[in-house]
């Protein structure tokens, strides 16, 4: 069963272990997963690891060529490249520059291969290539959608 992600990049440090707990939960009762991320801060790496651990096989969907470079902050690099390094498939969409488009057709290419779609979701927001756009797309595809939001979850404030 292939399995795709969105969801919110900013959640807090408490809030990824809970994700990661409700997430591995619901993974473990699928049978031959396979977990597809763009692996981005969040819960996109939250999955992705919670996938690896469940002995499911991860695929990477990476928006543009230069997403690495330009998008994935030091602090992130090390679980990024390591995801990237246990990935039994890493797609890189055609395009040079990371931005909404190459965000879009990420996210159609996550959810055209999808059986279900996880949504690490706070249920705001709606912004082309944002998490809300994506469960509204899945949904009008006919993927079904799983939210997680545990109680207690939150979004990091920004700095």
């Amino acid at each position: 069963m292939r399995v795709a992600v969105t969801g919110h990049m900013n959640i807090t440090e408490e809030t990824a272990v809970l994700v990661r707990e409700e997430i591995a939960r619901r993974l473990a009762e699928v049978p031959d997963l396979v977990g597809v991320s763009c692996i981005a801060r969040g819960a996109d790496s939250v999955f992705a690891q919670a996938v690896l651990e469940a002995g499911g096989r991860l695929e990477v969907v990476l928006p543009s060529r230069n997403y690495r470079e330009a998008k994935v902050k030091p602090d992130h690099a090390p679980v990024f490249d390591e995801l990237v390094a246990r990935a039994s498939e890493v797609r890189v969409m055609d395009f040079e520059e990371a931005g909404r488009e190459a965000y879009e057709a990420a996210n159609e290419a996550l959810l055209g291969s999808a059986d279900r779609l996880v949504a690490v979701w706070d249920g705001e927001g709606g912004e082309a290539g944002g998490t809300g756009s994506v469960v509204k797309l899945a949904r009008e595809l006919g993927v079904a959608v799983d939210v997680v939001w545990p109680e207690g979850a939150a979004r990091a404030r920004p700095r």
